[in-house]
């Protein structure tokens, strides 16, 4: 995804131990026209799937998820990692190890939401190790729910977490892949 690209190259700043920042228009502050040209194309590669749910993990995955959602007019469920007074029966949950920050978070979903007939996918801002993914994966698992794949707004496919859910099964789209951050250089995989 051109736009996509051209975004990462205008914002994105590596930082050490191969972070990529991309806070000016993805994960703080939001461009809604390219979410909603994002969520479209997510739409776009998975609309012979049969999705009935969008799942993505609080709060980085939201604004992509919710405009693939609306383009897929579909609900969007995100998956807590905080206890609330408001969901703390009858959940699905799962320990996810964030990359960025060196935490554990316990992710919740509601039963209530989830359906055994329901498709879903799963969508989030990034892929670098796949914890995220493998968690909303165990909850998929704890609910017998059908995942048609996971929709990535960008894959640092220098790292593992792609290439262990293809290995798996898993359909993995990814709309900006990453080669490398060398040299705090970013190098995108030709298509």
């Amino acid at each position: 995804m051109q736009e996509l690209n051209d975004k990462i190259k205008q914002f994105g700043t590596v930082l050490p131990g191969n972070v990529l920042k991309v806070d000016a228009f993805l994960n703080h502050q939001v461009d809604p026209e390219l979410m909603l040209h994002v969520g479209q194309e997510f739409a776009r590669r998975f609309a012979d799937e049969g999705i009935t749910k969008i799942w993505t993990v609080e709060s980085s995955g939201i604004a992509p998820a919710v405009m693939t959602g609306l383009a897929m007019k579909v609900p969007v469920i995100f998956a807590r990692k905080h206890k609330s007074l408001t969901l703390n029966s009858n959940l699905y949950v799962a320990d996810v190890y964030s990359y960025t920050k060196k935490t554990t978070n316990r992710i919740s979903i509601s039963k209530k939401y989830v359906a055994p007939d329901d498709k879903i996918l799963m969508i989030d801002d990034f892929l670098a190790n796949g914890q995220a993914v493998e968690g909303m994966l165990e909850i998929a698992d704890q609910a017998g729910v059908h995942v048609a794949g996971a929709g990535i707004v960008i894959e640092k496919s220098f790292q593992p977490g792609g290439r262990e859910l293809r290995d798996r099964g898993i359909r993995v789209e990814s709309l900006a892949r990453i080669k490398s951050l060398a040299a705090n250089q970013i190098e995108f995989e030709e298509d």
